[in-house]
């Protein structure tokens, strides 16, 4: 007879750590959010100019590609 392959055992820490993981991925995203959030605030105090328009284009862009990559994630 062939030995039967060892299946892992599913402990009690990994069902803890998936219900933690959304809240840790909300408090990160807060976290981020917030460092966006002030260095917008800090460019746009500035002044115009084209290094500032291009900085905050460019960040709006990465937060929406980012805002929407979560969304459609689940």
């Amino acid at each position: 007879m062939a030995a039967m392959p060892h299946t892992p055992v599913v402990l009690a820490e990994d069902a803890l750590l998936g219900l933690l993981l959304p809240f840790w991925q909300i408090l990160i995203g807060i976290f981020v959010l917030l460092a966006v959030v002030v260095s917008v605030r800090r460019l746009a105090s500035r002044g115009q100019s084209r290094m500032t328009t291009a900085l905050l284009v460019t960040g709006g862009a990465i937060v929406g590609l980012a805002v929407l990559g979560v969304l459609l994630q689940g």
